[in-house]
């Protein structure tokens, strides 16, 4: 139990930027406080903070250290929980990030679902247009679309999107229906921006086409909308605009030769002991996307002439 008193009290000062205020709140002296971070940093071989008269630092170690410290007092917290209710009730904080389209127009459903399923688990979601591969310390579920980079995390294939180029019937009727992928290159388009630049990159079928005549956003709903005012041929995915497509704003263009699929992942961290409201979510999260998207190209137009 020392050792866990010790990685509270690392995580407390973390938290309030003080190692006396955390020594306050275990009840111990800011000698003794301190005398506890220097026992630990000697059993590391590393230090775990940058302290001066003004502020407390953590150090890269220190980063690395207190997140794994954070999981293992929520797995106990967790499992004593379990074991006084006599139940396999899943409570805690569970951290979600996502980007911005899914978590509109699927997750939300998906974790209201789940909300219901498990009262007592607090969410904390995180939507993004630029959400990297990357998934910070303070992130129980990252969910990515797209090709995964390598990393130490473990990625789990939830079930893959499919994206579609769109417009609506005025901008068709105003430029004309492309035929061929290049075309796009050279109609007016509209692009989502993120931190790594615009996605002007369209994989169509086989084939990859640069559009060049676009206007951007960072926000993808934004992009939505131009789409449906005429503004362009916009490239999203279909769970986004299969509302749009089915009352009649938007058109698919060339879906069944078009389609291009995309895989979406749940990525955590790769912890022996994952806390079970991790665990259930991310095995609701396979379940309710498996049943709810389509599987193939065939399913995929079915899909969006039925919403």
């Amino acid at each position: 139990m020392n050792r866990l008193s010790d990685m509270q009290l690392l995580v407390d000062a973390a938290d309030l930027n003080s190692l006396s205020a955390a020594g306050r709140r275990a009840g111990l002296s800011p000698a003794a406080a301190s005398a506890c971070v220097q026992r630990v940093e000697s059993m590391l071989g590393a230090r775990l903070f940058e302290r001066t008269t003004r502020q407390l630092r953590l150090t890269d170690e220190g980063r690395i250290y207190i997140a794994s410290c954070r999981i293992a007092i929520e797995t106990m917290r967790d499992a004593e929980r379990e074991i006084r209710s006599g139940t396999d009730g899943v409570s805690g904080t569970l951290r979600v990030s996502a980007p911005s389209d899914l978590g509109r127009n699927l997750l939300v459903h998906i974790l209201d679902s789940f909300m219901q399923l498990h009262p007592d688990v607090r969410i904390v979601l995180t939507l993004s247009d630029s959400l990297s591969r990357f998934v910070p310390d303070d992130i129980d579920v990252a969910i990515r679309v797209g090709p995964l980079e390598n990393s130490d995390l473990i990625a789990r294939h939830m079930a893959d999107s499919w994206r579609v180029v769109c417009a609506s019937p005025a901008c068709i009727a105003a430029c004309g229906m492309p035929e061929h992928p290049a075309d796009l290159a050279e109609l007016p388009t509209l692009v989502l921006t993120t931190n790594i630049g615009p996605r002007n990159e369209w994989r169509l079928g086989d084939t990859v086409v640069r559009v060049r005549r676009y206007h951007e956003c960072t926000d993808s709903e934004v992009i939505r909308t131009w789409a449906v005012l005429g503004r362009g041929f916009a490239y999203r995915q279909l769970w986004a605009v299969a509302a749009d497509v089915h009352e009649g704003r938007l058109k698919l263009v060339h879906p069944s030769e078009w389609f291009a699929p995309a895989p979406i992942h749940a990525m955590y961290h790769p912890n022996a002991f994952q806390p079970p409201r991790v665990r259930r979510f991310v095995d609701f999260l396979h379940e309710q996307m498996q049943r709810c998207l389509p599987a193939n190209s065939r399913e995929a137009l079915d899909f969006a002439s039925t919403r």
